[in-house]
């Protein structure tokens, strides 16, 4: 009874949630070009799959996500772990001694972003449009890169207590600079998957490790500390897709150098 009460609860929020996109939809089409919705079934039959999708994905993430990741952030800050082994536990815990926080949220980062639908189908299109220019796993896997990096560095900056603004700041600079020497081809595709990253599957996980490791973790407040990990992964990607590019630029380049140089030794 209280999960469907739950569920119950979920659907009538969802609707009120979902129900300016159809109104905008819907007015825009009927009122604005004035012409009947084609195929006006499979229309409404999407938009009801849509809500029943949000409504077991929003139950979801109550129960198993956030919980999950709160669990996760207490276990590994928890002093029995770090310290096992030893015969006393220290009064003072160091940045250094939370090394198993920062590979797990790397490996999170990592496996979350290479299932995330939105950036499969961002990468999908990519290389239709690109012809092959731009693999669909090769974007995966620079992104999943730099959301790794990017959410074990925002860890970092929860554990150490150090201000978030020079973290950002620090970040886009880089990227301006990186702006100016990548490819064309691939800048508006970068700054692009900065936000297909934070998505369905990634940003549940990273929200519940950010406030689980900041009330966890002494010192830390959870509302000035526990969240920022998801601006980690959207900056890092821009970055990691930015040099994947031109790391295979200089690749090419160096190749066709090479071939050069035999074309002319023959």
């Amino acid at each position: 009874m209280e999960l469907l009460q739950s569920l119950a609860h979920v659907f009538v929020q969802t609707l009120k949630d979902i129900m300016p996109i159809a109104i905008v939809i819907f007015g825009f089409q009927l009122l604005v070009i004035r012409k009947r919705i084609p195929n006006i079934k499979k229309v409404l039959f999407g938009f009801f799959y849509v809500l029943i999708g949000l409504v077991f994905f929003l139950q979801g993430l109550e129960q198993a996500l956030f919980p999950l990741g709160k669990l996760m952030a207490t276990q590994l800050t928890d002093p029995a772990f770090i310290y096992q082994g030893l015969a006393e536990i220290p009064e003072t815990i160091h940045w250094q001694d939370y090394m198993w926080v920062y590979f797990f949220a790397a490996a999170i980062g990592f496996s979350t972003t290479i299932a995330e639908p939105s950036l499969i189908a961002v990468a999908i299109k990519a290389e239709e449009v690109s012809g092959g220019a731009i693999s669909v796993w090769g974007l995966r896997i620079a992104v999943a890169i730099g959301v790794a990096i990017g959410i074990s560095m925002g860890t970092f900056r929860i554990i150490s207590g150090t201000p978030l603004h020079i973290y950002i700041m620090v970040g886009y600079v880089i990227v301006i600079i990186q702006t100016f020497y990548a490819p064309r081809l691939i800048i508006a595709l970068a700054y692009d998957s900065g936000g297909v990253t934070t998505s369905t599957v990634t940003v549940p996980l990273v929200a519940a490790l950010g406030l689980g490791l900041a009330s966890t973790v002494p010192g830390r407040s959870t509302l000035l500390d526990g969240f920022g990990l998801i601006a980690f992964a959207s900056l890092f990607p821009i970055m990691s897709v930015m040099a994947y590019a031109q790391i295979t630029e200089w690749r090419l380049h160096r190749q066709q150098k090479e071939n050069r140089k035999e074309k002319r030794i023959k």
